[in-house]
This record gives structure tokens, sequence and C-alpha cells, in this order.
């Protein structure tokens, strides 16, 4: 379930495939599309040997069925934790979240961001309701940043200027029971860095980025974005 949070509350709330009818509302032509170009490992001249197990670089090695007897004397001892498959966004969001308010100085929330080594934060106003999404890069972009030679004073007045007039808002919002694959979807259609997590009642119970996606596809428990 998709739902979109601006300065006047709730304005949007459907499915996440409909989201190129509403991106208008979200899009920024700052976002562009990375062109990744991936290579797959050779193993050719590694010198490993499909009948021994060891480091292939070298060192002891066991022929591969006393290896295998270790391993199951191993699994009998030490039996392998239920591995439960990573499908959802609660499954991989981050549940402590760090925001900061609508009318706090961006000098306060750029302290905010730099103290938590964070990229973004959700913007909340003085009720507590999600109305938007300060990120670094609304932060620096160079057609707001003053000048780097600009008189001290501009610099301050700069920084004092409150958070609502640089975040990104209205930001979209998922709910916990989210499919994983829907989530990347709505990652890049935005082209933002994460997204906040609200539950039925619009209340903020995480945040989910491409940084929490990447750690699940490196993380033990097999990640599973074609579930349901």
């Amino acid at each position: 379930m998709l739902a979109i949070y601006g300065t006047s509350g709730l304005m949007y709330r459907g499915a996440i495939e409909d989201v190129r009818r509403v991106l208008p509302t979200l899009r920024s032509a700052r976002a562009r599309a990375l062109a990744v170009e991936t290579d797959r490992p050779h193993f050719a001249d590694s010198g490993w040997s499909p009948g021994r197990v060891g480091h292939p670089a070298g060192g002891e090695t066991l022929p591969r069925s006393a290896a295998a007897a270790v391993q199951a004397y191993g699994e009998v001892q030490h039996p392998a934790p239920v591995r439960h498959p990573l499908e959802r966004v609660q499954d991989v969001m981050t549940r402590h979240v760090v925001t900061v308010g609508e009318h706090q100085t961006l000098q306060q929330a750029w302290q905010v961001l730099i103290e938590q080594g964070l990229g973004q934060a959700p913007v909340l106003n003085s009720r507590g309701a999600l109305v938007g999404l300060l990120t670094r890069s609304e932060l620096l972009r160079a057609e707001r940043l003053p000048q780097p030679d600009a008189h001290a004073l501009v610099w301050r007045t700069f920084l004092a200027q409150p958070v609502a007039a640089v975040m990104v808002s209205p930001v979209p919002a998922v709910e916990p029971a989210t499919l994983l694959r829907r989530l990347a979807l709505l990652l890049l259609e935005t082209g933002l860095p994460g997204v906040p997590v609200v539950d039925a009642a619009g209340t903020l119970v995480g945040f989910v980025s491409r940084t929490d996606v990447l750690k699940a596809v490196v993380h033990d428990p097999p990640l599973d974005l074609w579930a349901g």
C-alpha cells in the first residue's frame, strides 16, 4: 500500500502500481538513472579443484568426503537456525527512526544527520505527523547553496531557514507488510533514497532505504523478491 503525505496531511492512498499516475507530484528533475555494469566472477585460473575443499590460494585441504563428515558432525552439534525468507518491508526496515521537525533550522537538521551518520530523515510537524523527507542531496543542491565566497552572514541566513523550505513534500510512505519488490518499484520510480514506513493509522513506525535492501541481499536469510 502506498500513501502520500504532505503539509496538509494524507493526500493519497492506493496501490504502489499506481505510482506512475501520481508520480508527477513526486518526481524531481534532479533524479537520474545510473548505468550499472556488472561482471560475473571468473574462477578458471583460481587453482581451485572440485575434488578438494579448502582455501583456493593454498594451505591444507581435506578430501570432499572428509569435509562432508566434519560438516555433518558440526550440524548435529550446532543445528542451523531456521531461516525465513525476507519478503516484506518489515523484514528489513529500520525501526528506530531518527526524525527532524519541519520548524528546525537547516543547521540543526544537518547536525542531526551528521551525528547519526544518515543521508535522510523523515520530517514531522508539531503534532508528530509525517509531512516530508529531508535528504542530504536537497541540502547540498548547488543552485540552492550560497556561493563559496559569500559573506558569512549569507551562509548564516541560509542555515537559519526552516527544514520545511527544502524538504521533499509530498512524500510517499509504505506500510510494513508491503512486498519488497513493490518497494523497489517505488524507489526506482521516485528516485528517492528511501521512504518512511507508516501503519494503517498513518503513524511513523520505521524507515526503509536502498541500503536496507542491499544489506538484505547479502544477509544470511534468503531474500525473496518474488514472493506473493
